[in-house]
């Protein structure tokens, strides 16, 4: 696994810039094939946040973006909690890559009232929502663009898209939907379940 390790307002010791590195390097067991992974540390500027030291840490590989974000008194204790983290989101991504029995259970779909030669496609449960949201812009305020960023094409499933969005812990994730072909969002909602817009034919 290549890793670099950057820094933003902080530094890291030599002797902790190793340890780091052996860090990282053991959650290649959690899920081989992660091929690189960036680390970057930076200081919360806020004189009340005693956990002052942040750490970032994005793995790729399998086509697969997984990132997480900690923060601790010192470099390493940051790195530990961030990795716990990983920990976490690898084994779930390992999860999901294992190959899956292609039939289920015939008695749990029994109990599940599910008659008998159902195909896989149909065992999934669709909920739709749709939102109305008015909103009234500001027309006084200046609304600046501070960063912008490119995306990469990516055809995917609704349930696909909101996993990859859960392992870069971002509040909502861009992609194509493949049920529909057209852009589409999911993003994370105030109560902590997950919506979906999606672009009108």
């Amino acid at each position: 696994m290549q890793i670099h390790v950057s820094t933003r307002h902080t530094s890291v010791s030599d002797r902790d810039h190793s340890l780091i590195t052996e860090k990282i390097e053991r959650l290649g067991k959690f899920l081989p094939g992660m091929d690189t992974a960036e680390v970057h540390f930076s200081e919360e500027r806020n004189p009340r946040i005693a956990d002052k030291e942040v750490c970032e840490v994005t793995l790729e590989g399998h086509g697969h973006h997984v990132r997480c974000r900690a923060n601790g008194p010192d470099h390493l204790t940051a790195i530990d909690r961030a990795i716990e983290k990983l920990e976490n989101k690898l084994h779930k991504l390992k999860t999901k890559l294992a190959p899956k029995p292609r039939h289920r259970s015939s008695a749990r779909m029994k109990r599940a009232g599910v008659p008998e030669g159902t195909p896989e496609d149909l065992l999934v449960e669709v909920v739709e929502e749709v939102e109305t949201v008015e909103w009234a812009p500001d027309e006084t305020a200046e609304v600046r663009i501070v960063k912008v960023k490119s995306v990469e094409k990516l055809v995917l499933g609704p349930q696909d898209a909101a996993e990859r969005m859960d392992l870069m812990e971002h509040g909502f994730y861009f992609f194509t939907n493949s049920e529909t072909g057209r852009a589409a969002v999911v993003y994370r909602r105030a109560d902590g379940d997950v919506g979906l817009i999606d672009e009108e034919a």
